[in-house]
């Protein structure tokens, strides 16, 4: 059975001006993924990995080209326009865990929840921190929690909304080798439970091949992968 596609970029662009220098971030890049797929993007530290998720997430707009999620326009639409199809079908999950410090994790779950004006905020919220194993540890403040716990409490928010759209940047990059471990199962198992589409970006190639398909992004252009490799496909 053929899924319907979730994400689709055509012919996208991006550049900037540096110094003077016009500077091609990517050149004529196309990219489609179906509904509850699961893809990791890899490729060198400025290569472009992230920039490239933020023009899919809408957090930034191509120079030329388009985006379209669940085949309708996207990336032509305003700030406001994508602000709202964000808040209705994505989630984020950082490096940095972008934690409110002056909320505890409850109410830091509970925030993204709250804007779309949920009626099960606090349930949903309280649930989802259950799922991450942070029960225990809902009135603490980022501060008092350490990385890895920070990185669970950030999986809890962005799986409680129900998103349609997972996007990861390099979601094990602050945090030791077995912490990392831990919270890719954790994200690679609530993910399969909730049958999200998943785009990853990472350097990492062992976090990479957890996916379904690996592509990588190398002077703007974007290669398939062969598995447990990492080789360009023939």
């Amino acid at each position: 059975m053929q899924h319907l596609s979730m994400i689709q970029a055509q012919d996208l662009k991006y550049d900037f001006i540096s110094h003077d220098n016009h500077i091609h971030i990517l050149q004529g890049l196309n990219l489609t993924i179906a509904d509850g797929e699961q893809v990791a993007i890899i490729g060198s530290s400025g290569s472009g990995k992230s920039t490239l998720l933020s023009l899919l997430a809408g957090l930034d707009v191509p120079t030329s080209g388009s985006i379209q999620i669940k085949n309708s326009p996207f990336s032509c639409l305003d700030e406001d326009g994508r602000a709202l199809i964000r808040a209705a079908s994505m989630g984020f999950v950082f490096q940095s865990f972008q934690l409110l410090p002056s909320l505890t994790a409850l109410e830091n779950v509970m925030l993204p929840l709250q804007l779309k004006n949920h009626p099960d905020t606090k349930s949903l919220s309280l649930e989802a921190l259950n799922k991450v194993g942070l029960s225990a540890r809902v009135q603490h403040y980022p501060k008092q929690l350490s990385g890895g716990e920070q990185q669970r409490v950030a999986i809890a928010r962005a799986f409680a909304t129900q998103p349609a759209i997972l996007f990861a940047d390099e979601p094990t990059g602050n945090l030791d080798n077995i912490t990392g471990q831990m919270i890719i199962e954790l994200l690679f198992n609530m993910n399969a439970e909730a049958g999200t589409t998943l785009v990853l970006v990472t350097h990492d190639i062992y976090l990479a091949n957890r996916c379904q398909r690996q592509l990588k992004l190398e002077n703007g252009v974007l290669t398939e992968l062969t598995e447990f490799t990492g080789l360009a496909k023939p």
